[in-house]
């Protein structure tokens, strides 16, 4: 019983954190909510501000409800933004954190790229923007096991 409560409390502490400091989670946070909820982990590296299949990947598929119904089952979201614009540009730890992830994860470059890693953050598999139904694509990022 301790135990349960001691995880729930980390967890918390955790998502509160997270709303307290910025909207994203940073890989770390997430690998720890992945292992501790069962989940896998699914990165998205995007350019918001200058990418149009990016946007178009935001506004058609991750931003909908039935992706993020489905999602919110398997995964725990990281994005991993890539903005040009100044009045865009992200906190520099931030950016640190996004080049970081991109020189792991990311060698190529591509934009949108989303990965999808196992809560130790093995990558298991990944997929650009294909033009699907939200649950098609999740199905898609489901499928990397």
């Amino acid at each position: 019983m301790k135990k349960k409560w001691a995880l729930l409390l980390t967890s918390l502490l955790i998502v509160f954190s997270v709303v307290g400091q910025e909207k994203e989670l940073v890989m770390e946070q997430a690998k720890t909510l992945a292992q501790q909820q069962g989940k896998r982990i699914v990165l998205v590296f995007q350019g918001s501000d200058w990418c149009a299949p990016c946007i178009k990947l935001e506004k058609e598929i991750l931003d909908t409800e039935e992706f993020r119904v489905l999602a919110e089952k398997q995964f725990v979201i990281v994005k991993a933004d890539f903005p040009r614009s100044k009045k865009h540009q992200l906190p520099e730890e931030r950016q640190k954190q996004n080049a970081a992830l991109a020189e792991k994860y990311n060698q190529g470059g591509y934009f949108p790229y989303v990965v999808v890693l196992n809560a130790d953050g093995k990558a298991l598999g990944a997929l650009g923007y294909k033009k699907s139904s939200p649950k098609d694509y999740y199905n898609q990022l489901n499928s990397f096991k």
